[in-house]
């Protein structure tokens, strides 16, 4: 006959809780939306923490430790906080004293939040990979609020071990130091769902029409990653490849005016090519007067879309010979934008909310 190591546990039903316990309250389902990241101000100490943090992840540089933390803690964190401390104040919300990435990310998320407010037991928060709000605090607060069930939704459309991988590490990663873990879902890469699609050429068709001119070819850059990742089996490239292919076939465009191109790269590897840069600057070397840019792989408007591109790709185009550069925004949370956050959350909700 089994019997229970424990025979007081099953003989009488669970008392009052004890003083002190918080109350228990209704089930209730989580959505955390994460972006990448952002520091907490320019000045040297915090771009230093947030560049630690996110240099240090084994998911953006792959090097071996001991060949990267040298270079990392001897020269890169040394010297690139002041540089990066200054692009990020060219582009700073004065405002509310933030990044416009964590303005665009917190609006985002109260947004998503007003349009699932008829789902009573659905709760909506926001975090960072990187810097704050982490994704541990914010995991904690929806547990606070009687959430058993956690949807994490990653914010990038194209799926890369660098971006969404990464995030879901940090999720699960804090997951694991918990006794009483909830059950977790993750949004995947959307780089071809119709709903996000037609919001990116609706964005196009919108600023385009607002022009004073007519760009002869417009440019879809997308963050790069090191060509060795794309080797490693990295889906990036082909998710970012298939996006274009797809606005371009909506837009109706004859083939050759709708280009993608990689930016951001660091170090000394080789990255995905064409490179936006010298993209912009071998076209109007070519004699093209006029083009836009837009960002499909960014969800918000961040230091690489508004000082890199809109900012410095646009120098580069004037520089060589260019003389109309427009930079077209992320769809960040405007209508369209929050359409495409809604239909994916809705979709990854099924059999949790009705």
């Amino acid at each position: 006959m089994l019997t229970s190591p424990h025979p007081a546990a099953s003989s009488t039903a669970i008392g009052p809780l004890p003083p002190g316990h918080p109350p228990v309250k209704p089930k209730k389902v989580g959505v955390l939306l994460v972006n990448l990241g952002t520091p907490d101000g320019t000045d040297y100490k915090p771009m230093r923490r947030y560049l630690q943090e996110f240099l240090s992840d084994k998911r953006v540089i792959e090097w071996p430790r001991a060949a990267w933390f040298p270079i990392l803690y001897g020269i890169v964190l040394n010297t690139r906080p002041k540089k990066s401390g200054h692009a990020y104040e060219q582009i700073w919300n004065k405002e509310r004293n933030e990044s416009p990435l964590r303005t665009f990310t917190r609006s985002q998320g109260e947004k998503l939040a007003q349009r699932m407010s008829g789902e009573r037991n659905v709760v909506v928060d926001w975090g960072m990979r990187y810097g704050n709000p982490s994704i541990a605090t914010r995991v904690e607060a929806l547990r606070a609020e009687g959430c058993e069930r956690i949807l994490c939704f990653p914010l990038y459309p194209q799926y890369s071990a660098s971006t969404t991988a990464t995030v879901n590490d940090k999720f699960f990663e804090h997951l694991m130091a918990q006794r009483w873990m909830p059950a977790v879902r993750t949004v995947p890469a959307y780089h071809d769902e119709p709903v996000y699609i037609e919001a990116l050429a609706r964005s196009i068709e919108t600023h385009l029409a607002s022009l004073p001119f007519e760009p002869e070819r417009v440019i879809a850059s997308y963050h790069g990653i090191p060509q060795s990742y794309f080797r490693k089996g990295d889906p990036y490239h082909c998710h970012c490849q298939k996006t274009s292919r797809l606005v371009e076939e909506r837009l109706g465009w004859e083939k050759g005016r709708f280009m993608t191109t990689f930016q951001s790269r660091f170090g000394p590897e080789e990255w995905l090519q064409p490179y936006t840069d010298k993209t912009v600057e071998a076209l109007a070397k070519q004699g093209i007067k006029r083009i836009a840019v837009l960002n499909p792989g960014f969800v918000s408007d961040c230091l690489e879309t508004l000082e890199e591109i809109a900012g410095e790709a646009g120098e580069i185009f004037r520089e060589h010979g260019g003389e109309h550069f427009s930079h077209i925004p992320c769809l960040n949370d405007s209508e369209d934008g929050m359409d495409v956050i809604e239909h994916m959350v809705r979709r990854e909700l099924r059999g949790w909310v009705d």
